[in-house]
């Protein structure tokens, strides 16, 4: 069918380009673009001699639009998949724009100096997109990815108005060290450490950090310490869904994990404001990513399952309705299948079918659009033929 350019080579990315290669009917090549060639090369040589898919490598500064510019104009992908950093997501999207080529992301846009994310800067590209004629999809990770998938097809065969969404993101998996992070610490520490807030009535309220916690009982998983955090999601989903009254996120921490990050929180450790240390100036959250467990680590460590999905409440005929949709995904199975452990699969996985859907113009508007904007139909075929099966429950405990 195409080809598919990645740029990023960590764990989501690994876990998007090993699907990639199963799905080689679809993804004819792939270029692997990261700063560090040598992690790009190790994948391929690995990966090569499994499948059909020709694959590619190159070194590319993802900061550096002349250079992506560059890149794309001579391998002339159908669609770039940014797995690379939030920070990095503008100068892909203005490569993209270039080029006239799709565009297809996972987080959105972050600035470095300031740990506030939202869609603005990426919604601001829209006319633009649509002029070029080409698409840039938002969001095609979990949360966001998947939980906007999860809310469209609510809306379409469940609902005719959702009122409430929760949506709840809980990791049981124990990978047996004192304090480590799954995925990037220093997004994640960010994430977590950031005031939570919730969308009521149209309106943002904010709370302090971990201000709310709740008990919830997972299936699959057992009961958990859930908190409510500020998650990206919510903007989009407050926009694009119709009839929303309220919308939150909860994420399941463990006390050990507090106990550490309010440990590190107290001493400093966790600041994004740059310190003089023996004559350079250094950021004290990237210092500590360097010295904790690297996330592509966990993976042959961690056991245990996570459960991320949403619940509504709304109307269908006049009459209340709740709805759960979740998927399970098993930390052991994903490493013996790829090498990752389930938080890398279960953003990794909806990656590749987001840029499937772009490329095989299931999905074929030009513009910019979160992901909740496209039919989830295919979406959700592709979801259960490619690794996260999901499951409803049309009687689901509610959140309080």
């Amino acid at each position: 069918m195409g080809k598919c350019m990645i740029i990023g080579c960590g764990g989501v990315a690994s876990v998007a380009i090993h699907k990639c290669c199963q799905n080689s009917e679809v993804f004819e090549g792939i270029m692997i673009a990261s700063r560090t060639k040598s992690k790009c090369d190790a994948l391929k040589e690995k990966l090569q001699p499994t499948t059909k898919t020709v694959i590619e490598t190159a070194q590319v500064n993802a900061d550096n639009v002349d250079e992506l510019v560059a890149l794309i104009e001579s391998y002339k992908p159908d669609v770039v998949l940014n797995l690379a950093l939030p920070y990095q997501d503008l100068t892909i999207m203005d490569a993209c724009l270039a080029t006239k080529t799709h565009y297809v992301d996972t987080a959105n846009y972050e600035p470095l100096d300031t740990a506030k994310f939202e869609y603005k800067w990426q919604w601001a590209y829209r006319e633009r997109f649509e002029k070029a004629g080409i698409t840039a999809l938002l969001g095609s990770g979990f949360d966001p990815g998947v939980t906007g998938v999860f809310s469209a097809y609510a809306m379409k065969h469940e609902f005719d108005e959702i009122n409430y969404i929760d949506i709840l993101d809980c990791n049981g998996g124990d990978h047996g060290y004192p304090f480590a992070t799954n995925f990037n610490p220093e997004i994640n520490i960010r994430e977590v450490s950031a005031k939570g807030s919730y969308i009521e009535d149209g309106k943002w309220i904010e709370t302090e950090p971990m201000e709310i916690k709740r008990v919830y009982n997972f299936k699959g998983v057992g009961e958990k310490d859930m908190y409510l955090l500020h998650h990206e999601e919510l903007e989009s989903l407050a926009l694009n869904i119709k009839g929303i009254k309220r919308i939150r996120f909860f994420m399941t921490f463990g006390q050990s994990y507090l106990t550490h990050l309010k440990c590190l929180e107290n001493v400093g450790m966790t600041s994004i404001e740059p310190i003089m240390y023996e004559g350079r100036e250094i950021v004290p959250l990237q210092f500590l990513k360097a010295v904790l467990p690297d996330p592509a680590s966990l993976g042959p460590r961690t056991v245990g399952k996570t459960n991320i999905g949403c619940i509504f409440r709304g109307k269908k005929d006049g009459k209340d309705k709740n709805y759960y949709l979740y998927n399970i995904c098993d930390h052991q199975e994903c490493y013996k299948e790829v090498g990752s452990q389930a938080i890398s699969y279960t953003t990794g996985v909806p990656a590749m079918i987001g840029a499937m859907m772009i490329m095989t113009g299931k999905w074929n508007k030009a513009g910019v659009y979160n992901i909740e904007e496209f039919d989830p139909d295919p979406f959700m075929d592709a979801l259960n033929k490619w690794g996260l099966p999901w499951e409803e429950d049309f009687d689901p405990t509610l959140v309080d």
